[in-house]
């Protein structure tokens, strides 16, 4: 993995000879603020990852309000979304 900056007002060939590649192109201002990254969690220091990591260990960022990890539907519901309104989706009955 590679990463390069480039200038938004310059033109950009990539040549990757032939070969199959991937491309992820961001973009954004500098935030002028150190960057501490571990998995998922992005903070500013590594104190601030080690408590965020901390918070989701003990609470999975506000916890499972059930009594068991296991699902909450048989299997025999099928897909579906249940969006905050109630409403609720499914795919087969669009």
């Amino acid at each position: 993995r590679s990463a390069i900056e480039v200038r938004a007002d310059a033109a950009l060939t990539l040549d990757n000879h032939g070969a199959a590649g991937e491309l992820l192109m961001l973009q954004g201002r500098p935030i002028g603020e150190p960057v501490a990254q571990q998995g998922p969690f992005v903070m500013t220091t590594r104190a601030e990852l080690r408590d965020a990591f901390r918070d989701y260990q003990r609470t999975r960022f506000g916890g499972w309000p059930w009594p068991s990890p296991e699902p909450t539907h048989p299997p025999t519901e099928g897909r579906f979304a249940r969006y905050a309104d109630g409403r609720i989706e499914r795919p087969d009955r669009a």
